[in-house]
């Protein structure tokens, strides 16, 4: 059975699988740019389909090799650096819709 968000978009939900396997449902914020490689934000959604005040989730987009897919990868991003630059620019672009907590 499905779940029933009540008036909430679905569009911007993203499913991801974790470490063990288990689907994780993330709300999509954004998608930067920087030194030609792109990086999504994602914010997890709790089980009640409300989002978590915690932090947001920064990954890396691969395409894939095979050109007959569509699909889209997401690695995790070692390098605290990029992390830094990345969360830094969605933080401009966003300043007056979150809240940011140092």
């Amino acid at each position: 059975m499905d779940k029933n968000y009540e008036g909430e978009d679905l569009d911007n939900i993203v499913i991801l699988n974790d470490e063990e396997g288990n689907e994780v449902q993330f709300e999509f914020l954004d998608l930067v740019e920087l030194d030609d490689e792109e990086y999504v934000i994602l914010l997890p959604v709790t089980e009640e389909g409300e989002e978590d005040e915690g932090e947001v989730v920064i990954l890396k987009v691969e395409d894939n090799d095979d050109e007959d897919s569509e699909e889209e990868s997401y690695v995790s991003v070692e390098d605290e650096q990029v992390l830094n630059k990345v969360f830094e620019i969605f933080k401009e672009k966003f300043k007056d819709d979150f809240d940011f907590v140092d």
